[in-house]
């Protein structure tokens, strides 16, 4: 392959090849490599003028490069190009003495007679020009082939006339096939699987539905039995997957999975979080190897409410008062956790009142997952209120007696 060098030690390569046979064949003549504008600036007044005007893909191995990346983006191989480059050769001279007509006969007669670029052809070139020193072209697989292009009138009009915008000068087109430029980037390739394994598992376990034991139409909370109703759910090593906890249930059938979440042990509790999230039953499949295998069933949504703690009744401690208002600081511990990430919110509801007044406030910000929430209230009325946090809206729920509820409840005086 070539490195970015590889085109413009073609054109050069071409332009030597091509000085040396003209000079013999017209005196003075020489070879340019510019465009050929209207002012005629760098072009010969005898000579030619070879300019590159096209870059294409090459056909044969435009299909060569496909998937040099895998799917996550790392590289199999360096990448490559393969390019067919197009030349106008221009001749310039005398037109009484032939001249223009005399180079393009020794142009064609030179390309005829060396219409491959050889490695020797190429070294030569690189070695009498600073500019191309590291270029690998002669190190390409593939050599360049130098043919001429069918180019009848119409096409060299449009030429001229597109790129040029200037009188038509004896022209000839070339094309030189094919240029392969690899890329810098380096492939990766992870070393041989020294054997493969196959091994058939259990059918997937399916989840129909996700109830309470208490048999109540709401979101679950730590103090819950959760019954998982499917198909195909005993298996080995069952294990019941809500959020990133993962908990070992109490009884399984195959039918049926029953998971005390207060009897759990603390280690499995304190992964659980409160709020939204998924809940999955996986199980593991062990081969004669030891090797282990995953497999989980469908997903269902699962919404873990938080409690208000009985082990520490919410705290106002008032920071400021304002007329019959006031700011405070309250502290409520939740019996699960809160991650840094998770929108929670204190709900207050003025308690004993005929027209009670409510409020919403925004917990502060988290540095780490804990059970402890803390609210800053600004402007709120002096009173007791019920309170409720609500975690991804996952609300915490109120305790009643008989017909009225009792807590939790924060005074703030």
């Amino acid at each position: 392959m070539s490195n970015y060098l590889a085109i413009a030690t073609v054109t050069a390569t071409l332009q030597r090849i091509v000085q040396g046979a003209i000079q013999q064949d017209v005196a003075g003549a020489r070879v340019t490599t510019v465009r050929p504008d209207a002012n005629g600036s760098g072009t010969p007044e005898v000579g030619v003028n070879i300019y590159m005007y096209q870059a294409s893909p090459n056909p044969a191995w435009r299909n060569a490069d496909l998937r040099t990346t895998r799917p996550k983006g790392n590289l199999s191989k360096q990448a490559q190009a393969g390019l067919d480059l197009y030349y106008l050769m221009t001749f310039y001279g005398n037109d009484v003495e032939y001249e223009p007509q005399r180079l393009l006969g020794s142009t064609v007669r030179t390309l005829i007679d060396q219409p491959i670029l050889t490695q020797e052809m190429i070294s030569e070139t690189i070695l009498n020009s600073e500019l191309l020193a590291g270029s690998t072209l002669a190190d390409q697989v593939e050599k360049v082939t130098l043919t001429p292009a069918p180019m009848n009138t119409e096409e060299l009009s449009k030429i001229w006339s597109v790129f040029f915008q200037t009188p038509y000068t004896l022209s000839f087109a070339y094309q030189g096939s094919t240029v392969l430029i690899e890329g810098d980037k380096p492939g990766k390739s992870a070393i041989p699987v020294q054997g493969r394994q196959f091994f058939v598992t259990a059918t997937q376990s399916v989840i129909n539905q996700v109830i309470s034991e208490k048999g109540i139409s709401r979101h679950f909370v730590l103090n819950d039995t959760i019954i998982v109703g499917g198909r195909r759910l005993d298996s080995n090593n069952v294990k019941v997957k809500i959020g990133d906890a993962t908990l070992t249930p109490n009884e399984i059938s195959d039918t049926e999975i029953k998971l005390n979440l207060a009897q759990l042990p603390a280690a499995e509790i304190n992964t659980l979080r409160a709020g939204v999230q998924t809940l999955q039953i996986v199980h593991s499949e062990e081969n004669s190897n030891s090797n282990y295998g995953i497999i989980g069933s469908n997903i269902l949504p699962f919404v873990l409410c938080p409690t208000v703690s009985k082990d520490q009744n919410p705290q106002a401690v008032v920071t400021g008062y304002e007329n019959n208002t006031c700011d405070a600081i309250i502290r409520i511990l939740l019996d699960l956790r809160v991650d840094i990430g998770q929108r929670v919110f204190l709900l207050l509801n003025e308690r004993n009142s005929v027209d009670p007044l409510s409020y919403v406030f925004p917990s502060q910000q988290r540095s780490e997952s804990t059970r402890e929430m803390v609210f800053a209230v600004k402007n709120i009325n002096l009173g007791e209120y019920f309170v409720r946090v609500q975690v991804d809206g996952a609300e915490s729920l109120l305790e009643t007696n008989s017909d009225e509820y009792i807590y939790p409840v924060v005074e703030i005086r």
